[in-house]
Formats: structure tokens, C-alpha cells, sequence
């Protein structure tokens, strides 16, 4: 070689929650936040899968995640909510329909 080094992009993971997508599961985020229910988040962006991970505390493992698999799209839905054990408790097409798990949840923590 004489030296110079040759560019390469970085490579950007494939699977993302997209505007919409991310705007549902932040408004359920922010419910059950202002109920003091969760307190921190993360993303994680990886090529078969998008995650989003809630936790009551930081330095906990997730109490639940929020995953998108493209591949589970034509199958059994490309979204599920994910217990902290591994339970899937939730799988479907439609993400709004999947967040839906969460409803209850507020609900008792909001003592109704």
C-alpha cells in the first residue's frame, strides 16, 4: 500500500423502530412514568432485531423489552413485549395492539 488508508462507512444495523413506532412506545413510556412505574430506558439497534429495554433502575436488568424482528412479519408478528425472564407476553402485527399489555399494568399501578 503507499500509505494512504481507504474510507469505509460505518455500518449501520439493518432493524429500527421508525418515527411512528418509537412515538407509541414512548407514550406508554411516559404513562407509566408519571405513574412511577419505570425510570430509564435504552435502544438498541442490531441487525435482526430493534430493541427497546425499560427498567425501574439503571443498574437493573430490563423489566420488560419492546422488540421489532422483521423476519417474524410474514410469521408471528414482528413485535413483542418481553418479560424480564424471557416470557414472551405478547406477539403480533400491530404495535399498538402488542402495547396493549401495558394497559393493565397502568391501571394497577394506578390503583383502578
Amino acid at each position: 500500500m503507499d500509505g494512504t488508508r481507504e474510507f469505509q462507512p460505518a455500518v449501520v444495523p439493518g432493524t429500527r423502530f421508525d418515527r411512528a413506532e418509537l412515538n407509541r412506545i414512548l407514550t406508554v413510556y411516559g404513562r407509566m412514568v408519571a405513574a412511577g412505574e419505570w425510570r430509564d430506558y435504552a435502544l438498541d439497534f442490531l441487525d435482526e432485531v430493534a430493541v427497546f429495554s425499560i427498567y425501574r433502575h439503571a443498574s437493573e436488568m430490563p423489566l420488560f423489552r419492546v422488540e421489532k424482528r422483521p423476519k417474524l412479519k410474514a410469521k408471528q408478528g414482528q413485535y413483542a413485549v418481553i418479560a424480564a425472564g424471557g416470557l414472551v407476553l405478547k406477539r403480533g402485527h400491530d404495535l399498538a395492539q402488542v402495547l396493549r399489555i401495558f394497559d393493565r399494568k397502568l391501571l394497577k399501578a394506578l390503583g383502578k
